[in-house]
């Protein structure tokens, strides 16, 4: 008799468990960038933007921030949304090369987060200038040796890592599992 109540309770418990997770896996994510995430531009965009799958609000004042090889950091505007995208324009400066675009955001469920994005530019971004060249001179011609930097080893980003949602499947799986013994195990004691 003892056991039946402790498989109900654990049941209901299980249940309970359940009930709770299934708003945690509603968490909304990141779900397309531009530039795309990896993706090798030729020249660097006026734009970003970033489309979420649920609605979010700004995370803080400097919500998106780019950059880059030798310390490169681009000029990003006021970030505007609308719904479940987060637009900004952007003025590059730079060297070809790997750059980051990280974000922060929060999201309808007042659940913040934060992830990055990384692209890469085959040709420097050049700085506006306040003079203008000569027509008669070309631009320096880019280097063919201007290859594509390899991700370092070791590095990882919040997009990389488990999601909770796995976590909290595992965590239910767990208690279906312990369900399944603690019956069996009353079956075989009546």
């Amino acid at each position: 008799m003892r056991f039946k109540r402790f498989g109900a309770s654990l049941l209901v418990t299980g249940l309970a468990l359940l009930g709770a997770a299934s708003p945690a896996l509603a968490h909304s994510e990141l779900k397309s960038s531009d530039p795309a995430r990896g993706a090798s531009l030729a020249t660097p965009p006026t734009q970003i933007k970033l489309t979420f799958s649920g609605p979010v609000t700004l995370a803080d004042d400097n919500p998106i921030q780019i950059t880059g090889p030798e310390n490169a950091s681009w000029t990003v505007g006021r970030a505007e949304v609308a719904g479940t995208v987060v637009t900004a324009p952007v003025k590059a400066v730079g060297p070809a090369g790997e750059y980051t675009l990280r974000y922060k955001v929060t999201f309808d469920d007042s659940h913040a987060a934060s992830g990055s994005v990384k692209f890469t530019l085959s040709a420097p971004a050049a700085a506006p200038s306040s003079q203008s060249q000569p027509s008669s001179q070309a631009p320096a011609p880019v280097p063919a040796s201007s290859a594509t930097p390899a991700p370092q080893a070791g590095e990882t980003t919040p997009e990389d890592l488990v999601p909770s949602w796995v976590w909290i499947v595992l965590a239910v799986a767990v208690v279906v599992a312990g369900l399944v013994v603690a019956l069996r195990f009353t079956r075989r004691k009546d």
